[in-house]
């Protein structure tokens, strides 16, 4: 269709200016790739409130905060601003350094939070004053080399500052009161912070865009933090049997087919977030905001097992958030003949609305196929960034409509005028129409698409406006 047609049809039917700008539109408008922050790292022993503190930072409830020590047990990141200054903010599992089984992995947690941060933020309990465990961070820290900023937490009104000249003893320098309950003393906590980070990351970790975000999503007990663990060769996020270890998202940078990506390792969503409470309520809240703030989502199916209501409702919360997709059969090291020959038949009846999405067999416990991975999420990006130019477009669904026009319905037959594509990540067309488009005629256009020009690994969003035409005079 040409320009002058475009025309046309604009003085024919109820069409704006801005609405035929955008068929001359063809750049994506999208946002460019994020840039590398700086990192803090907030590292303390449990229970002394870095969770508070975090969403106190943070302006916003983000961290999982219970009265019971422990909830915070893998490092999880967070992106946050002060005065115009954006940063990573990481929050760590308390530390106990001479804990053993679960708590020894949350403890290595924060030591590696340590070692990446270039800045650490030490929260300490001022009224219960210096622990062993504090000196022994303390301790750990001097030797890191890193800059070091002593919260002296839990400082809720003047009678308590006696309680934080004791903190110099820490030997990391002026302790900082502040109440993460109350946010007393936040603001003053935060300009020194602001003072110890650099501008920007030590040594251009990133390059000079961030990495990719991919969200790690699935029910739980599928094994996510297996596999997060099994792609940094290092036992990265916390795993345990008992399904629910993690709780809050986690990020990681995972080095992946010679390049870095952030991935997030997230709570596995078990029950619709209204029957949810407590911890779990917000871990849920945690998890639907990863799978937003990602660009692209992975969800972990356990093969050895029925695929499942969650295991759908999962695929469904990432398709409905427009994100790219990519589906990993996890535990494939378990699976027999029998097994495969339920999982494809499973697969054609339960996955056939997401058969666009590319599939990967791994194994988190035997690493198998996790290095294939990558080109996987590749060519999900690629489609979830794809665009068609106008003309091409419309020359295309022209031919469509002449070999397979709309069904009459009540006597009439939408016409479909023009279309464009709105935007992408993910691709999104907008159909102009004279009259209603059918559910079923939406999705043969969508079919279509996928046939004649890809978008592997992508949502499809197709919306129409309904035009009509113009009274003359």
């Amino acid at each position: 269709m040409t320009e002058s047609n475009w025309t046309a049809i604009a003085d024919e039917y109820e069409i704006t200016d801005a609405e035929l700008a955008a068929l001359d539109d063809d750049g994506d408008g999208d946002e460019g790739a994020p840039v590398s922050l700086p990192v803090l790292a907030v590292v303390g022993r449990p229970n002394v409130g870095k969770s508070t503190l975090v969403n106190r930072i943070l302006g916003r409830r983000e961290a999982v905060v219970q009265d019971v020590p422990g909830v915070t047990r893998d490092r999880v990141a967070y992106d946050a601003n002060w005065n115009g200054r954006r940063f990573t903010l990481v929050d760590t599992g308390g530390w106990e350094p001479d804990a053993q089984g679960r708590a020894a992995a949350i403890a290595n947690q924060a030591r590696y939070a340590m070692s990446v941060a270039d800045a650490v933020l030490l929260v300490v309990d001022a009224r219960v004053g210096i622990t062993d465990t504090d000196a022994a961070v303390a301790r750990v820290l001097q030797r890191g080399g890193k800059p070091v900023v002593v919260a002296a937490n839990k400082v809720d009104d003047t009678k308590g500052e006696a309680d934080v000249a004791e903190l110099w003893r820490l030997g990391l320098g002026e302790p900082w009161p502040v109440s993460a309950l109350h946010g007393r003393g936040s603001g003053d906590l935060l300009d020194k912070v602001l003072e110890v980070l650099p501008e920007a990351p030590a040594e251009g970790r990133f390059g000079t865009g961030g990495p990719r975000r991919v969200a790690l999503v699935g029910r739980p007990n599928v094994g996510k933090s297996s596999l997060l663990n099994a792609l940094t060769k290092e036992d990265r996020a916390v795993v345990d049997s008992v399904a629910g270890t993690t709780v809050d998202p986690v990020d990681s940078l995972v080095e992946l087919g010679d390049e870095v990506w952030r991935f997030v390792d997230t709570a596995g969503l078990r029950k619709k977030v209204t029957f949810s409470s407590g911890a779990e309520y917000y871990a849920s809240l945690r998890t639907a905001a990863a799978i937003e703030a990602a660009e692209v989502a992975v969800v972990l199916l356990d093969a050895s097992e029925p695929l499942s209501e969650q295991d759908q409702r999962v695929i469904t919360g990432v398709v409905e958030a427009g994100r790219a997709l990519v589906i990993a059969f996890n535990k494939w090291d378990l699976m027999d003949e029998d097994r495969r020959e339920l999982l494809d038949r499973e697969i054609d009846r339960d996955l056939q609305r997401v058969r666009w999405a590319p599939r990967i067999n791994v194994s988190a416990r035997t690493r198998r196929a996790v290095d294939k991975l990558a080109p996987m999420l590749h060519t999900a990006l690629e489609g979830w960034e794809q665009r068609i130019p106008t003309g091409r477009l419309n020359s295309w669904m022209s031919e469509l409509v002449a070999a397979h026009p709309h069904p009459v319905r009540g006597g009439k037959q939408t016409r479909i005028l023009f279309a464009t594509q709105a935007g992408s990540k993910p691709p999104r067309f907008v159909l102009f129409t004279t009259g209603p488009v059918d559910v079923a005629y939406q999705r043969y256009i969508e079919r279509r698409l996928r046939e004649d020009f890809g978008f592997v690994g992508t949502p499809i969003q197709i919306s129409v406006r309904i035009k009509e035409k113009r009274k003359r005079r």
